[in-house]
């Protein structure tokens, strides 16, 4: 490819990166705010929170295909790390339900229905809103981290990864399935009322949800490495191979 059409490819992308933005971050919460309820042009609540669903579940593709696309690693555990963070916020929504649970405990109702008497040390710390986003960031990183270093460690690639990394999902699923997780078993975290004090089924809230989801979705966007020149960021990675480590350097 020439530099005029890479030139031109690396525009095209950048162009197509700001009219989507705008639809989704300007166009759509206006289309659900202005025009009435009867009218064509309006955007329900209910089609406003599922494109957010929709947009929260391309930050995981995002990212698998960051480490298929680009490096050539298969992983059919992406959804376990996306899940550890996700749970990490469940835990602390869950907390702020308080007496609006259904047994009007402070604990949440499947530890009631389990007939846990006092609340597991390691949800505690989730009682704080700051210490439950640092946990959705670094948990999933951590346990990343480890689980990369020892597959990697012992060069294991291919269909094997791929393989191993299904494995990881479905022990996932074993783990957090068991009640005696205290992780909500098989119906999982469910019924949440609140978050920083704003009510979740209140339209405004959705919105404001909605529009972060967005800005997260951008934020990642252009530090993907298929985006070729689209910024000046650098990071590298590196890869196992045959004769050891492949060092894959992305410059965009």
């Amino acid at each position: 490819m020439s530099d005029h059409e890479s030139l031109r490819q690396t525009r095209d992308i950048g162009l197509g990166f700001w009219i989507t933005g705008c639809v989704l971050l300007v166009l759509m919460p206006l289309l659900n705010v202005l025009p009435a309820e009867d009218s064509w042009l309006h955007l329900s609540d209910f089609s406003l929170n599922r494109f957010g669903k929709f947009l929260a579940f391309a930050i995981l593709a995002l990212g698998l295909d960051l480490i298929w696309g680009y490096t050539g690693v298969l992983s059919l555990g992406q959804g376990v790390f996306f899940g550890l963070g996700a749970y990490c916020m469940g835990m602390h929504m869950m907390l702020t339900i308080g007496k609006e649970s259904v047994y009007g405990s402070d604990l949440p109702d499947f530890m009631v229905w389990n007939q846990v008497k006092e609340l597991p040390l390691f949800w505690k710390p989730f009682y704080s809103f700051p210490a439950a986003v640092l946990g959705a960031i670094f948990v999933p990183t951590l346990f990343a981290l480890v689980f990369g270093f020892l597959a990697f460690r012992s060069r294991i690639k291919g269909v094997y990864f791929a393989i191993i990394t299904q494995a990881l999902a479905l022990v996932a699923w074993l783990v957090f399935n068991r009640n005696e997780t205290n992780l909500g078993g098989t119906n999982g975290l469910t019924d949440f009322k609140q978050l920083l004090g704003f009510r979740l089924s209140d339209a405004g809230t959705q919105r404001a949800l909605y529009v972060l989801t967005v800005i997260c979705h951008a934020l990642g966007f252009p530090s993907h490495p298929n985006l070729d020149g689209f910024n000046d960021y650098c990071w590298q990675v590196e890869v196992p191979d045959d004769g050891g480590f492949v060092l894959v350097r992305a410059s965009m």
